[in-house]
């Protein structure tokens, strides 16, 4: 059964956890907390505050060596089934400091990453798109 994104949320509720690390996280706390929350509900995600209620795994901005441990016990704290979302360069790559001794080269080498949101920094539609993605990912 395909179900399109207009009928996701009537279908399937997410749970979503931000890590923000840095300036992508301004722009994912943009569209996830932003004036506009009945966006949200319509494409069914609800966000939460704590790693045990998520399925949906926000990293947005640097991964440093050094917080790398704390993200990595986020992510196991999650229920099955976890997804996780990488936001922007940082994330996805290391962006502009990927050189950095201290900066992890993309959370994909440590965590499985379903989709990657590209962009220095992303926008705020560009989150709603990889949940958007996401969706078709996993139905």
């Amino acid at each position: 059964m395909t179900v399109s994104t207009l009928d996701w949320g009537t279908t399937y509720r997410v749970t979503v956890l931000d890590l923000g690390l840095a300036c992508c996280g301004v722009e994912v706390m943009a569209a996830l907390e932003g004036h506009r929350p009945e966006h949200l509900a319509a494409l069914g995600v609800d966000t939460v505050h704590a790693a045990g209620e998520a399925h949906v795994l926000v990293v947005s901005g640097t991964v440093t060596d050094a917080m790398l441990p704390a993200v990595v016990a986020t992510y196991e704290e999650m229920p099955e089934p976890r997804y996780v979302l990488s936001v922007g360069a940082c994330s996805n790559t290391g962006g502009p400091y990927w050189d950095s001794y201290s900066v992890t080269k993309g959370i994909d080498q440590v965590l499985p990453v379903h989709v990657a949101v590209p962009g220095c920094p992303p926008r705020p539609e560009a989150l709603l798109d990889g949940l958007a993605a996401l969706h078709r990912l996993v139905s």
